[in-house]
């Protein structure tokens, strides 16, 4: 079985590659930097969700694998109080999309404003820190979690999502 995902992130590719390689044993895996063809810093569920279709389809069109992954982080307001979000699509071969979400958490007001300033997360959080790539390892969500939750452990909740619906899917099918 071929496995395109549509980034070269570190956290994303080892949240597919664990959970996939839990459920299927011959997976293949090839990383494809794709476009999310939406704002580099989604600002909303509905921009955050498209920018993971976008990366799946694109993966899908570079690849023709058998499961085109897409992963995308962002963020929404509620209330006045930033969020951020994320979101994963699976394309298969024969047209089929599917989606889910996964966690969301409470972004810090210091955090938000500079984000609505019109910076990027990754590069907030990277000064926040005082580290370079944290999207590569911890994340946001590993920062404001007291690291009891990683980036990798969050989109694999997603990923898990992800493939219990194509394995559902598939037993439709059969």
């Amino acid at each position: 079985m071929r496995v395109a995902i549509g980034t070269k992130n570190r956290a994303k590719t080892k949240a597919i590659e664990n959970v996939v390689s839990t459920y299927f044993n011959e997976a293949r895996y090839e990383q494809f930097n794709v476009s999310s063809n939406v704002s580099e810093q989604p600002f909303s569920d509905e921009e955050t969700r498209q920018g993971a279709i976008n990366r799946a389809v694109n993966t899908l069109k570079a690849s023709g694998a058998d499961l085109n992954f897409g992963l995308e982080g962002g963020v929404r307001e509620m209330d006045g109080v930033m969020y951020c979000c994320n979101w994963g699509a699976l394309a298969l071969k024969d047209g089929t999309m599917i989606t889910s979400a996964g966690a969301t958490f409470i972004l810090p007001k210091e955090i938000a404003d500079q984000l609505r300033d019109g910076k990027e997360l990754g590069p907030v959080m990277d000064e926040y820190t005082n580290e370079i790539g944290t999207r590569h390892n911890s994340g946001a969500i590993g920062v404001f979690t007291a690291n009891l939750v990683d980036r990798t452990e969050m989109f694999e909740h997603i990923v898990k999502l992800l493939i219990g619906q194509y394995i559902f899917h598939n037993s439709l099918t059969k």
